[in-house]
């Protein structure tokens, strides 16, 4: 009696299992193909590239300052009290500069999080979308390394590009 339910367990357990549907992407890929994609790209690069010559600017006025002090230095031509007060304002210049370069990365990633956030959204609507409409119960992403075995038949990319009209 016993056995026979154990066995009648092990059938209802392999049905359900075999019943589930698995499917996964490559969201790299995806995402390469997205004209979002390359739109975001071309924001974000103009977007670090003024940041840096800001950047630019305050480190060559820094090292003219610099520069115009070790001469007039050099030449006897400053005070020590001159020498205090330019040494104060080079270091707070500085200071400035790493300032500015701490707060250009930050402007940069959030900008880069603000940008990408309903470009993932889309995507992942879309692959929502497949999911739904092919019964899959799971889609892996292919590009995080979590898949250790993938048939490729279960490979939904191509529906998702589908569905983002890509």
């Amino acid at each position: 009696m016993k056995l026979g339910m154990i066995a009648a367990a092990f059938l209802m357990i392999s049905t359900l299992a075999s019943a589930q549907k698995f499917g996964y992407v490559n969201s790299a890929l995806i995402l390469k193909d997205m004209p979002e994609m390359k739109q975001f790209q071309s924001t974000l690069d103009s977007f670090q590239k003024q940041l840096e010559k800001q950047g630019e600017a305050k480190l060559t006025a820094f090292q003219q300052k610099q520069q115009a002090a070790a001469q007039k230095k050099q030449q006897g031509l400053m005070t020590p009290k001159e020498e205090e007060e330019v040494t104060a304002e080079l270091q707070k210049m500085q200071q400035e500069l790493y300032d500015y370069s701490a707060q250009m990365d930050k402007d940069l990633s959030e900008r880069q999080q603000k940008e990408m956030k309903p470009i993932l959204d889309k995507v992942n609507t879309a692959i929502q979308d497949v999911a739904k409409e092919g019964s899959f119960q799971y889609i892996f992403d292919a590009q995080s390394g979590v898949i250790l075995y993938a048939d490729e038949s279960t490979d939904v990319t191509a529906l998702v590009k589908s569905k983002l009209g890509i």
